[in-house]
Formats: C-alpha cells, sequence, structure tokens
C-alpha cells in the first residue's frame, strides 16, 4: 500500500499592525510599472485593501523573532498605506491583513513566486468588466475615474466589447488577434462584422486594413469633399450616421449613407446656385457635383474688369509696400532670426495680397444674357464659371459686338448693294454689263479677281520672308479660333480643331485638365474682348508671351484619342515623336492607376498583369485569389508609387522608325534619303494602336505579326 501524501499546510493569515512592517531588501520587483503608488493609495482608500501582504518574521543574530515582519511581496501595497498613513488617512496602528510564512523558501523566491504566478487579466475580461459597470449606470469618465485609466480607453474598451459575441469568442479562443477585433469594433453592425469576417476567413489578406477596408467600401470618408462641403454636423442631423475609429486615425470617420449625402450636397448645391444667381443677377446657373470636360464648348465666354483702387486704398498699397520693402532689406543684413519680424513680414504681405486681388466686375448687359456654372473642387469649396453665353440667347445684331457675329454687315451690305466684293469694308465695284460711262468705271469681276490673286501671291511670298510677322499671323489665327465663338478675321485659311470628351468622365479633375482651364482664364482676362483689337495686341506682346500664347492655342488642337475603328495609324505615331521632343509622360503628369479610372475595369488577368509587372509574381499572388472587386482595390494600393502604366499610356519602347529608316537609307547610298521617303518606306509601325482597343466581347485585341 503506497504511503499517504502528507497534507499541504497553508500559512496562517492575521493582522499584523502598519508599525511592525518593514520592507524586505529581496522584492524582486525594482521597476516601477502599473499603476502609481498615489493611485494605489486612493483605490485602497476607496474600497479596502483587496490582497493580504506577504511577510516573514525579523529573526535577530540568534534567530530569534524581533517582532517586526519583513515584506518580500506587497511592497507597492506598503508603500501605498504608507502614503496613507502620512497623509492622516490610516493610523500606525492599523491592523494589516497579513499571510505569515515561515517556510523554507527563501524572501526571493517568495516574491518571484507571486509575481510570476499571477495571471494577467484576458483583456476581452477587462473589456466586459468596463462593459458591466456602464450597464450598471457608471458613465464614461467615472470608470476612467475608478480605474485610473483615461475617458479615450474606457471607450475604446467599451467599443471592442460591442463586437459581435461570434467574434469575440474567436477572439478568447486566439483566433483572432487583438488588432483585427479592433477594426471590426468600427461598426456596431454584426451581421456586418461577421460577413467580413466570413471573406477575411477565406482570403490568405487578414490585415487590419483589410477589414476597415471592406467595412467601409460602401461609405463616404469624412474628408471627402462632399461631406466637406455639407459638413458631418448637417449630415448627422438629417439622420446620418458617422463610423468612428478609436484605435488608427480615421481622418474624420466615415459616413455610412453616401444616398443622404448626396441628397445634402445637390440641396446645397442648388441653394447656392439661386443664391449665386439673384445675387449678381446672372440669367441662369448651372449646378452639378461635376461637369463633363468641355462642357463649356459652343459657349461664348466674356471677362470681367479688374477694378481700380481707389484713391485711400493706393495711398494704404504704398504705405504698406514701403513698410514690408524697408523691413525685407534690413531683416536680409540682420544675423539673427526674429519671429516677430516674420510675423510682421506675413502679416505686410497678406495684406498687400488683399489689395492687390481685385474683385472682376461684369458687363451688365452680358450678365443678363450670360450665365455661371456652379460645383465643388477637391476640398469641397465651391467652384464657380462665371461669364457664358448660349448661342440661343446671343444679341440679334450683324456686326460684332464685344467679340460676337462672324462679319461686319455694313460691309457686307455695302458690296451687296453695289455687287462688289468687299475688301477692308469697302466695296469694289464692278460692272456686270459692258456699258461704260464718264464717271470711275466700275471693275470687271474677272480682273477683280487676278488683281487680288496676284496680290495674294506676292503677299504670300512676302510673308514667307518675314518669319515673325508669319508667325503672329498664325497666332492670330490661333487665338481666334480658341477664344472668340465667332472669330474669323484672319486672311490666314487655317483650321483649329479640337477633340471634345465631353463623354469621359474622371478627367476634369486632374491636375493637368486644370492647368489648362486656369492658363486659359488667365489669358481670356488679357486679351480684348473684341476681335478687332487682337492684332495690335498680339504685336505688342513680348516674344515670350507670344510663344506661350502660341503653344496653349496649338494644343487644342492635338488629338492622340484612340478610336475604335478609326486607325490614325500615322497621326498616332506622331504623337510618339511629339512626346519624345516634349520628354513627356504620364507620371510625371500625375496619372496613377485606380479603380475608377482602369483597374475596375478591366478582367482580373489585366490586374495580376499590372501587378506582376510592378511588383513582381509574389506580389501577384498575395491577390490572386480575390474577388474582382477587392482585387482592383488591392491592386490599387499596391501600384501606388510605382509609376506604372498602360500600353496605351505608355511611349512604345524603340519606336524610331522614322529615323531608322533614314538612316539605313543614308548608309546605304551614302547621302541622306529626303524625308518623305522615310515616311513612305515606314510601312510597319512597331506597335498596332489598335491592339489596345477591345471586341464586343471584352477580349483584349493582339498587335499584329
Amino acid at each position: 500500500m503506497a504511503e499517504a501524501t502528507e497534507k499541504v499546510r497553508l500559512s496562517a493569515a492575521r493582522d499584523i499592525p502598519f508599525n511592525k512592517l518593514v520592507l524586505s531588501q529581496h522584492n524582486v520587483r525594482k521597476i516601477k510599472a502599473g499603476v502609481s503608488i498615489e493611485d494605489l493609495a486612493d483605490d485602497i482608500a476607496r474600497r479596502g485593501l483587496l490582497s493580504s501582504l506577504n511577510v516573514r518574521p525579523e529573526l535577530d543574530a540568534e534567530g530569534k523573532e524581533t517582532g517586526l515582519y519583513r515584506i518580500p511581496a506587497g511592497g507597492r501595497r506598503y508603500r501605498a498605506l504608507e502614503l496613507l498613513v502620512g497623509q492622516k488617512r490610516l493610523t500606525t496602528t492599523a491592523g494589516v491583513p497579513c499571510i505569515v510564512s515561515k517556510g523554507e523558501t527563501h524572501e526571493v523566491e517568495d516574491s518571484l513566486a507571486e509575481n510570476v504566478h499571477r495571471a494577467q487579466l484576458h483583456p476581452l475580461d477587462q473589456f466586459r468588466a468596463f462593459q458591466a459597470l456602464s450597464e450598471q449606470g457608471l458613465g464614461e469618465d467615472e470608470i476612467a475615474a475608478r480605474f485610473f485609466v483615461g475617458t479615450a480607453t474606457v471607450k475604446q474598451h467599451l467599443r471592442l466589447a460591442s463586437v459581435s459575441p461570434r467574434l469575440l469568442e474567436r477572439y478568447a479562443n486566439d483566433e483572432m488577434s487583438l488588432e483585427q477585433i479592433m477594426a471590426f469594433s468600427l461598426t456596431d453592425d454584426h451581421v456586418r462584422q461577421e460577413q467580413v469576417w466570413d471573406t477575411v476567413s477565406r482570403s490568405h489578406v487578414k490585415e487590419p486594413y483589410y477589414i476597415r477596408r471592406l467595412l467601409t467600401e460602401t461609405a463616404v470618408r469624412a474628408d471627402d469633399r462632399r461631406a466637406l462641403y455639407v459638413g458631418v454636423k448637417t449630415y448627422e442631423a438629417g439622420g446620418g450616421v458617422v463610423m468612428r475609429d478609436l484605435f488608427d486615425e480615421d481622418r474624420g470617420g466615415w459616413l455610412k449613407d453616401p444616398g443622404l449625402l448626396e441628397h445634402l450636397v445637390f440641396e446645397k448645391l442648388q441653394a447656392d446656385a439661386e443664391v449665386l444667381k439673384a445675387a449678381e443677377a446672372w440669367k441662369w446657373v448651372e449646378a452639378a457635383l461635376d461637369f463633363p470636360y468641355g462642357h463649356t464648348s459652343g459657349l461664348r465666354r466674356f471677362y470681367g474688369e479688374r477694378t481700380e483702387m481707389s484713391a485711400d486704398e493706393l495711398a494704404r498699397y504704398d504705405e504698406l509696400k514701403a513698410e514690408h520693402d524697408r523691413l525685407d532689406a534690413d531683416y536680409a543684413e540682420a544675423s539673427e532670426y526674429s519671429e516677430e519680424t516674420e510675423n510682421r513680414l506675413g502679416q505686410l504681405g497678406t495684406a498687400l495680397d488683399a489689395l492687390n486681388d481685385r474683385p472682376h466686375v461684369f458687363d451688365a448687359d452680358e450678365v443678363a444674357r450670360g450665365g455661371a456654372f456652379i460645383s465643388l473642387d477637391v476640398k469641397g469649396a465651391l467652384k464657380i464659371e462665371r461669364g457664358f453665353v448660349r448661342p440661343e440667347d446671343e444679341p440679334h445684331s450683324s456686326r460684332y459686338d464685344e467679340g460676337v457675329g462672324e462679319f461686319d454687315g455694313e460691309a457686307s451690305a455695302l458690296a451687296s448693294s453695289t455687287g462688289g466684293i468687299a475688301v477692308s469694308g469697302k466695296a469694289l465695284a464692278y460692272d456686270q454689263s459692258e456699258e461704260e460711262d464718264d464717271a470711275i468705271r466700275r471693275l470687271p469681276d474677272r480682273l477683280v479677281l487676278e488683281l487680288t490673286s496676284a496680290r495674294t501671291v506676292a503677299l504670300r511670298n512676302a510673308l514667307a520672308n518675314d518669319p515673325m510677322v508669319a508667325f503672329v499671323a498664325v497666332l492670330h489665327a490661333f487665338v481666334l479660333k480658341t477664344f472668340y465663338l465667332y472669330g474669323s478675321d484672319s486672311c490666314l485659311e487655317l483650321t483649329l480643331q479640337s477633340a471634345k470628351f465631353s463623354q469621359i468622365q474622371g478627367i476634369v479633375g486632374t491636375p493637368f485638365a486644370k492647368e489648362i482651364d486656369q492658363r486659359h482664364e488667365s489669358w481670356g482676362h488679357d486679351i480684348p474682348k473684341n476681335p478687332a483689337g487682337l492684332w495690335d495686341f498680339l504685336i505688342a506682346l513680348d516674344e515670350a508671351s507670344q510663344q506661350a500664347l502660341f503653344a496653349h492655342c496649338a494644343s487644342f488642337s492635338l488629338n492622340a484619342v484612340l478610336e475604335p475603328g478609326n486607325r490614325r495609324t500615322r497621326a498616332l505615331a506622331h504623337t510618339d515623336q511629339l512626346t519624345r521632343s516634349i520628354g513627356f509622360n504620364m507620371v510625371d503628369a500625375g496619372w496613377t492607376p485606380t479603380v475608377d479610372n482602369y483597374l475596375g475595369r478591366v478582367t482580373k488577368a489585366r490586374i495580376l498583369e499590372a501587378v506582376r509587372e510592378a511588383k513582381g509574381e509574389q506580389a501577384a499572388q498575395s491577390i490572386d485569389h480575390l474577388k474582382k472587386p477587392d482585387m482592383a482595390r488591392e491592386a490599387e494600393r499596391l501600384l501606388d508609387g510605382t509609376g506604372w502604366l498602360p500600353e496605351p499610356l505608355r511611349l512604345p519602347a524603340g519606336d524610331h522608325a522614322f529615323e531608322q529608316s533614314s538612316n539605313q537609307a543614308e548608309n546605304a547610298t551614302g547621302r541622306p534619303k529626303d524625308k518623305a521617303a522615310s515616311i513612305d518606306d515606314k510601312a510597319v509601325e512597331p506597335t498596332d494602336p489598335q491592339a489596345y482597343l477591345t471586341n464586343e466581347e471584352g477580349a483584349v485585341g493582339t498587335s499584329p505579326e
């Protein structure tokens, strides 16, 4: 029969007066951690001592008890009691619950065992404990005060405790991480949380950012221009709910009801449009979140005149400018930084800018027949485009009226009444009969035709010998076509066509489209309202300004659009040549692949191909299991900053066919080949532009052999 197991004997517990306790030097806790001694003392004062001290009798040199007790485990509690004694909130003789140990173990072992064997509270238990206190009626601030944590921490714990019980159970079983639970706490919709977890659990990507993305895919960020325009408070007042992330930077959260937000946006836009129309007396004001690129095509644009400064404003401007220049000059010679001087210079600069930024005043008659477009810019501010006249609102006049009209009515009428040809506003008479009289004889139409033909040829020759005037003449024709809706007052028969992209979404907000609009409006303010004064204006411009305006107008005729059924092979090849000459690429222009402009509109194979080209096979494999919407969003993140471009936006590599054919001809004959022959010899393009287009079934075309 086995020997009986020796029974465990527990150390006795008793109250020991505080003044009989001393700290042991063998306590293993040396580093401060957890709640401060002050907070622990307040907690003991509120709810009493929840854990006894572990003590050992102090022995003298002969091994006899001295009546004192050393504390190897519970030093922080002792110091908190000591603080209460010092504050006269506890007497020195108050009994302290203690476990008196007389075992053979060392004090160091006792101290280590108490700290090591103590099981930390699972975070979920703490979350639920805070939730229970909240359900008992304790406010967040009161809970925070009782447990010496911040109110934000209490909010976080309560939010985590409100996650779906199904997910919390997985967290308790270590099947989910705390970071994942934090991500799921973004919404209080348990059904949605569980739907997303079902998706994530089947995916290789289980990161918190991915969970947040799925939870907010139908929501709108609070820093979206629509939300900035309406205001989150207005949205919430309308019954909208905002999801806020307590654990990560959320930039104001997410608005859960895009439909409500859109409704509020359009309501406010319409109201702002009515205010603008009434305040400035426009005939019409159109409002939209966005207008398609080229929405002003076919409308005449007129501009306001900048108001001049009053005498008082001029005096104020001169005073501020003098102070700014004097202070700036003195500061430039100073050896030390002066915050006061910097601030004053900034104030003076702001005041000068305010005086310089003069409002534009529009002609009242033009405003009465004109209108404006009101939309939102990328920052949620109103974008107002003023001064457009519809064709049906143009005044019925045969003469140019501030740039309106296509011909001079008086000259035309004179030519018609005399049966002659109008030249420079006067009629050259010609005789339709053979009768002559003693007065000035009318010129036959054949003779007038011959004379003016000779003049035309001679003038062509003279113009060819004066490149500067020829440049201005072409510029004059370009500006007429670009800025004046009906302008045709040029003897140069040039055509300046401009491709329209009104059916293409997303171009308006691009940085390059904005730059074009800003440049066009700037020139629009500078050029004369009436095209009759345009020639003198252009002649007076300096050479750099002439070239800048010429380039701006010429740019409107550029068309590199690839259309189904319209090969334009050589024109598109010239696009590549021009691109190389400018040193242009779409990456520098600010284009980057997104779900809207590319990734969400191609097949999964194309998405994976893009990621593979930009980031490698491993990156492609990390998303190849995802559904297309999720794959597109992940690909957008992976491709950001890589400079990857789809084929239609790339400059074909090694496309030097014109140059190569010319060089080959020169090598073969010993003399340069003429340009026409070089072009004619280019029978095969390096890349067929139509290869980028898809057939009716959406299959990707392939380049010809």
